[in-house]
This record gives structure tokens, C-alpha cells and sequence, in this order.
């Protein structure tokens, strides 16, 4: 990853990174200069329990910071884990680099004009209310653990933006699921998915088509997404879609003892 951008590209990267933790809200926020602290009892999600250095220049007392970090986040019977985007810089990652710190799970965020018409034809479709039944949906067509419920429904209420949530079934049985987080003229999609054995078939498409459909009614006029950087079928499909690469992040835990 490229730690060193220029600072139009960093407002850019600031301004999505804001509407993330806006949208998909920790249970516990806490600050260390400039780097935000997120942690979670409820779920084990890594954006959810990381720490996330939010400015370049912010470079003092590393190695006291971390110390902190780690205080905090066993408190919380959670891994120390750094989410490291451009805002990151070039100093922490080296520094983590020599202390041997592991990099895993390397994310896209991805973004996409409203302004174009894509959205035009879509299936119009009136959100959940129901936070239960969308979370009883949402589980059945991730095959989530059933201990996650509790924890999802809570974040899921914490959403301060307006927060469309949505259901596509067959049959009576959902096949596909996702949260459109309308913030300003943002248009946030979160948990998307498609049950496995219903994949291939257009439903996401469609869900999220419709999903944006409704907040570009509100005044959304540009989507985003975060995804994972080895999910190439997720990733095919946004980009069909018109989605374009913004800038990427990833995980690092230090090394075992």
C-alpha cells in the first residue's frame, strides 16, 4: 500500500473512512492522538475491534501508544489488531514492519456515480423496519454463528445515518440481503450477500440496485462499498456495475509470543 499520498487524495480517503465508522458505529470509541480506538464486546468483526491512525504526521510515542492499545483491547478479550489505511502512514507501517507485525485481510473501498442512470430502472422497494427480521435474514444468508445476533442487532440499531435495510426472497426464503447507510449525498452498502446456493442469479444485483435506487431518492449521489480484496466474484460484479477502486486497507496483528 501506498502510505505517502498527496493531501487531495487523503481529504478524499479522509471523508470515506468518516462515513465507514459513521455507518457500522462501535460500541466503544476512544482516541490516542489521532488514532481511533474501536472496540466491540458484542461482535468480533475486525473493523468493529482494530485501531485506526487517522493522520500521517501523528507519529509520537509508537511504541507507549500501542501499549495503551493493547491494555484496552484485552480488556475487551479481543487481538490487538491495526487497520491500516492510507491516513496510516509510512512511519507506523515501518515501524510495525520491524517489530514483525503480521499483514492480513486486505480490503477494497470501492465508489460509484448515482448521476448516471443506473439506478433509474431498478425494482423499487420499501425498506425493513423490523430490525429482528432483517437480522434473522441477514444471518440465514451469511450462515452466521447464531451468538453474532445479539451483537449485529445491536450495531445495527446504532446506525446514526438513515439506514435502509433490505431483503430480497424467493419463495418465501431470503436469498440476498443489504444496509444502504444514507449520509448527505453518500450512499454507504454494507453486508451485502447472496445465499450460496442462490449465487450467479443476479439477486445481489438486484438488491442493490434497488437499495441505491432509494437513497438516491434522499439525495445520495454517489455509492460506496468495502470488499474484501479476495472476493472475486464480489468484486467482478461491482466493477460490471460501474464501481471504481478508491483506495485499499488492511489488517496487522504483531507476532505471537
Amino acid at each position: 500500500m501506498n502510505q505517502n499520498r498527496p493531501s487531495h487524495e487523503l481529504a478524499i480517503v479522509r471523508r470515506y473512512e468518516a462515513a465507514g465508522f459513521r455507518a457500522w458505529p462501535a460500541a466503544a470509541v476512544h482516541y490516542d492522538g489521532t488514532w481511533l480506538v474501536r472496540l466491540t464486546a458484542g461482535h468480533p468483526a475486525k473493523r468493529l475491534n482494530s485501531v485506526n491512525p487517522l493522520d500521517p504526521a501523528d507519529i509520537r510515542n509508537i511504541e507507549d501508544r500501542i501499549a495503551r492499545a493493547a491494555r484496552r483491547f484485552e480488556a475487551y478479550g479481543r487481538p490487538l489488531t491495526f487497520r491500516m489505511s492510507p491516513l496510516s502512514g509510512s512511519a507506523v507501517a515501518a515501524y510495525l514492519d520491524r517489530e514483525r507485525w503480521s499483514i492480513f485481510s486486505e480490503s477494497l473501498v470501492m465508489r460509484l456515480s448515482l448521476d448516471d442512470g443506473l439506478v433509474d430502472g431498478a425494482m423499487d422497494q420499501i425498506p425493513l423496519k423490523d430490525i429482528g427480521r432483517f437480522v434473522g435474514a441477514s444471518m440465514a444468508v451469511h450462515g452466521f454463528d447464531p451468538s453474532l445476533r445479539a451483537g449485529l442487532s445491536e450495531i445495527i440499531g446504532a446506525i446514526q445515518p438513515e439506514a435502509g435495510l433490505f431483503i430480497l426472497q424467493q419463495d418465501e426464503k431470503p436469498v440476498a440481503t443489504a444496509i444502504c447507510v444514507h449520509d448527505n449525498d453518500l450512499a454507504g452498502l454494507f453486508e451485502i450477500a447472496t445465499s450460496q446456493a442462490e449465487r450467479g442469479k443476479g439477486f445481489g444485483r438486484r438488491l442493490i440496485l434497488s437499495s441505491l435506487k432509494w437513497a438516491r431518492l434522499r439525495g445520495a449521489r454517489q455509492a460506496w462499498l468495502q470488499v474484501e480484496a479476495d472476493n472475486h466474484d464480489a468484486i467482478r460484479l461491482y466493477s460490471k456495475m460501474g464501481f471504481k477502486e478508491v483506495y485499499r486497507y488492511h489488517y496487522r496483528r504483531p507476532p505471537e509470543d
